[in-house]
């Protein structure tokens, strides 16, 4: 199974749009560089630009009152961050951190509802796309709620090589534990097990994809299902 037909240096969504409306709408982004650890914008903050990461990524966290953190949704370059505007809110709910450094496409909020206004087209496929998010989210709710840590793991890793373009990534346990709302010593224990499979290997946050199939097997169901939902709404694909 391969990855989703994700660009290094070109984004899903725009790509998808008509050849005129696709230009139109480059004219008015610019490109920008995101910086690991960046916030882009806070939890209930405003949005204030749209963002198409290229071969960037971005964590969306949700922060509860007592601190703790949990990544509910990741956005590379299949996808936007931004998706409330689309319903016509400019409020995030979540926490937007820059995961993986690298570029994107950035529109000024007024700019993105002019072009929705004008682009049925656009809007027609970022209507899907938010049907996409939705429907992910309320999997991930789910996949956090019943399944083990170590398919959660294996899932997550496999979400951020689609994004990260690469199998070699750098992750410290304390991270995935706040990514995945476990303990470090959970991360530990299924990142050992998965290691004792050789579908990964890891030292000191170092951490490289050895058999991307054998991790998909280790993984929930969500990641392939999430996989096959976005081709078929977005690309209009099956899952092979």
């Amino acid at each position: 199974m391969n990855p989703l037909p994700l660009g290094s240096m070109s984004n899903y969504l725009i790509d998808s749009l008509p050849r005129q409306e696709k230009a139109s709408f480059l004219a008015d982004c610019e490109v920008i560089e995101l910086m690991l650890g960046e916030v882009i914008t806070e939890q209930g903050g405003n949005i204030l630009h749209v963002h198409f990461p290229l071969d960037s990524f971005i964590s969306q966290i949700a922060s509860l009152s007592d601190g703790k953190l949990l990544e509910v949704a990741m956005v590379g370059s299949e996808g936007m961050l931004g998706t409330p505007l689309m319903l016509g809110v400019d409020e995030s709910p979540w926490l937007a951190l820059v995961q993986g450094a690298g570029t994107a496409l950035r529109m000024p909020l007024g700019l993105f509802v002019r072009h929705l206004e004008q682009s049925p087209a656009l809007q027609r496929l970022l209507e899907r796309y938010l049907y996409v998010v939705i429907h992910q989210l309320s999997r991930v709710a789910a996949c956090t709620h019943y399944h083990l840590v170590e398919a959660r793991l294996a899932r997550w890793l496999l979400m951020t090589q689609d994004r990260a373009h690469s199998d070699q990534l750098h992750l410290t346990h304390e991270f995935l534990a706040m990514m995945l709302g476990v303990r470090r010593a959970g991360i530990t224990l299924a990142a050992m097990a998965l290691q004792a499979r050789r579908l990964i290997s890891y030292h000191r946050g170092d951490i490289v994809v050895l058999d991307r199939e054998g991790l998909i097997e280790a993984s929930c169901g969500c990641y392939v299902a999430d996989r096959s939902l976005y081709l078929r709404v977005i690309t209009g694909g099956g899952a092979s």
